[in-house]
């Protein structure tokens, strides 16, 4: 599965808006992704409604979806918090990935998770929470260490992407770790 040596990563965020915080975060993994570590962004977008009748005959946008899980090294999500817990978009498109019974998608995949909010709260705590939670039991790694939170982001983000500077290394640290993990999951030693 890896790609030139690399470790591929399938990044998403949880939120549908054009201009989420969330998304800067994928973005900003991708444009300052580590030696080694390649990111691929894909978008929630389009995925329909879970629904249990069409598991057999996927809508073209889940199949497609899940190969790109399926297909990856590690996963990489960023998350908003709705209402102490993880947005709808984010459980359907999970749902759909993990379905049906003995296709699950996630299963022994490295995730890792971060978040951001607008606010000055610790933002997006619960939400990593539970979709670590939900990784777990779908036999996914969740990588505990570092757990990112990030405050503030309509002061760290401008054009999609995250400016400030201290915010970027801690994403490539992540990122950084989500590589060691995944080699670590494997039996590898990172070089």
């Amino acid at each position: 599965m890896e790609n030139n040596g690399k470790i591929r990563v399938i990044a998403f965020a949880g939120s549908l808006r054009k201009d989420s915080f969330n998304k800067a975060l994928v973005n900003t993994a991708k444009e300052y992704a580590p030696e080694g570590v390649e990111v691929e962004v894909i978008d929630l977008k389009g995925i329909p409604l879970y629904d249990q009748d069409e598991e057999r005959n996927m809508p073209p946008a889940v199949a497609a979806f899940k190969s790109k899980i399926k297909g990856a090294d590690a996963i990489l999500i960023a998350t908003p918090e709705y209402n102490r817990s993880i947005p709808g978009v984010l459980k359907n498109a999970i749902d759909w990935a993990s379905r049906p019974y003995g296709q699950n998608s996630f299963d022994d995949k490295p995730v890792a998770t971060i978040g951001a909010t607008g606010g000055q709260l610790i933002g997006t705590f619960a939400a990593q929470a539970h979709l670590r939670q939900i990784f777990s039991f779908l036999n996914a790694h969740p990588l505990e260490r570092p757990q990112l939170y990030i405050a503030g982001a309509s002061e760290k983000v401008e054009n999609g992407i995250v400016v400030d500077e201290p915010t970027r290394d801690m994403i490539v640290e992540l990122l950084k770790s989500l590589a060691a993990w995944t080699l670590r999951l494997r039996g590898a030693q990172p070089s």
